[in-house]
């Protein structure tokens, strides 16, 4: 069985690993082990009923129970920007008239701004290869939105996915190479560790502040702006499927796509109700019914396990290892979503 969990210290060492496995463009996944340390610690914290700090990562791993495996991971990060700010490029239109001339110019510009600071951020999905088959990818992208429900009081109004932008085969990204680099000096992979490493000064102290025309830029440089790498294009899918729509903001290292929608529109967040276990059955009995995503709405140990179960009203006949992964018992509340 596969569980979403939260994640702990103990699962450092893998983590650290499937940042190697993603490769550069993934900033909110940077082998670095101070940086997972700090970040295991933080998410410790705000799986606890008291949390009430403003920005909090809700950090989870998708787990074979069989094993013991961690094989994905998939996060959740409120109060974006409030600690360190959050940079974005703005993709704008400006439009010129020459009545001397007759003529009438429009140019594309991309605006340096932080108008995401406060939300909330969903990102971090990562599945193992061996996994990304019978609709896992899916199960560990939508098991987020139970926690986005079942704690709505701790996220913003509006939530935001940053997609990994255009590579080409050798790992560069033309965007950075044409902009970027123009202003660090740096390569891009080295660019996208200090940001997710060492914060955001170096934006402050070296990023032009003025905005940048996008017909100045090579075509190759322009041709990827919001054009995301291809091991994103399944993760987007599901995001749109859900409601998210591209805004016209862009990463400021590779141009990749960032989409948005409010939280109350997320068509999972919409679609989770609460149910009661009022029977507990041995899981043979419910070979052929239909699954659900569950999770055990308890903060402090939270699971989320993909399972059929019997659905009657408002109570639930759910089996016996279900429940066992759930950490639950028969009165105990849980919230479900239709796999």
């Amino acid at each position: 069985m596969l569980v979403i969990r939260p994640a702990v210290k103990a699962d450092l060492d893998t983590l650290l690993n499937i940042s190697l496995a993603t490769g550069p463009g993934m900033t909110s996944m940077p082998a670095d082990r101070e940086m997972w340390h700090r970040r295991l610690a933080h998410s410790e914290a705000a799986f606890s009923p008291g949390f009430d700090d403003v920005s909090g990562t809700y950090f989870m791993v998708l787990e074979d129970s069989s094993t013991g495996a961690v094989v994905g991971s998939t996060a959740i990060y409120t109060g974006i920007g409030r600690k360190r700010p959050f940079y974005s490029y703005k993709l704008s239109t400006l439009v010129n008239y020459s009545s001397h001339l007759d003529r009438t110019q429009t140019h594309r510009v991309l605006h340096l701004v932080n108008d995401y600071t406060g939300v909330t951020e969903i990102g971090s999905l990562y599945l193992d290869p061996d996994y990304r088959r019978d609709g896992n990818g899916a199960f560990i992208s939508r098991g987020r939105y139970l926690l986005l429900a079942g704690l709505r009081e701790r996220f913003a109004d509006v939530v935001i996915a940053e997609m990994r932008g255009w590579q080409d085969g050798d790992g560069n990204s033309p965007f950075w190479e044409h902009l970027g680099k123009k202003f660090f000096g740096i390569g891009f992979e080295n660019a996208d560790y200090l940001n997710a490493v060492n914060g955001t000064q170096f934006i402050s102290d070296l990023m032009p502040r003025y905005p940048i025309y996008v017909d100045l830029l090579p075509e190759s440089a322009r041709d990827v702006i919001g054009r995301p790498h291809e091991d994103s294009a399944r993760a987007l899918s599901l995001l749109r499927r859900e409601g998210f729509y591209c805004a016209d903001y862009v990463d400021i290292f590779d141009g990749g796509p960032t989409v948005q929608c409010r939280t109350d529109d997320i068509v999972s967040v919409r679609s989770v109700r609460r149910a009661t276990i009022t029977d507990i059955v041995d899981d043979r009995q419910l070979v052929g019914e239909a699954s659900f995503i569950i999770g055990n709405d308890a903060i402090d140990e939270y699971r989320i396990v993909r399972q059929p179960l019997v659905l009657q009203g408002d109570d639930v006949v759910i089996g016996r290892d279900a429940v066992a992964a759930l950490r639950r018992q028969r009165g105990a509340q849980i919230s479900i979503l239709g796999a």
